[in-house]
């Protein structure tokens, strides 16, 4: 399995930001930080806006925080939404499998799948910036000068 570059940008955001609570990051900082480009960083940011995990003030001396309580999110109910209802496999695609009538793939995937999000259920964001990788996270993102 393997997750889109939004869910896998979107919690790199999310650790910069747990491991920088008091600052205001700006989309150009996160966006050198994670080596993504800015337009591309900009739509994950409000997405994580809208799921309620990222704070955003407007204006000159802007930026964007982790919202109170979100660094007890569970990353695997995170990567679920990031990730929506995508199957490992595509059986229903153009076209469609020719093996599907009978095959147990499909099932086997999902618990498969199901498994790899469970595993991530106990882990939040908090967890994910805690010392020692708070020491690495804290000297990227850093505003110049």
């Amino acid at each position: 399995m393997r997750l889109n570059r939004s869910t896998d940008i979107g919690l790199r955001v999310l650790m910069l930001a747990a491991a920088r609570p008091d600052d205001l990051l700006t989309v150009d900082s996160l966006a050198s930080a994670v080596a993504v480009p800015r337009n591309h960083l900009a739509k994950v940011v409000q997405r994580l806006q809208h799921l309620g995990l990222l704070e955003t003030v407007r204006g000159r001396n802007g930026g964007v925080r982790l919202a109170v309580g979100a660094a007890g999110t569970s990353i695997g109910g995170l990567v679920r939404d990031l990730e929506g209802a995508s199957e490992v496999v595509d059986c229903d695609g153009e076209p469609g499998c020719p093996l599907s009538g009978g095959c147990r793939l499909r099932g086997a995937l999902r618990v498969a799948q199901e498994a790899f999000y469970a595993s991530l259920d106990p882990i939040t964001v908090g967890e994910l910036a805690a010392p020692p990788v708070r020491q690495v996270l804290l000297t990227l993102g850093r505003p110049a000068g």
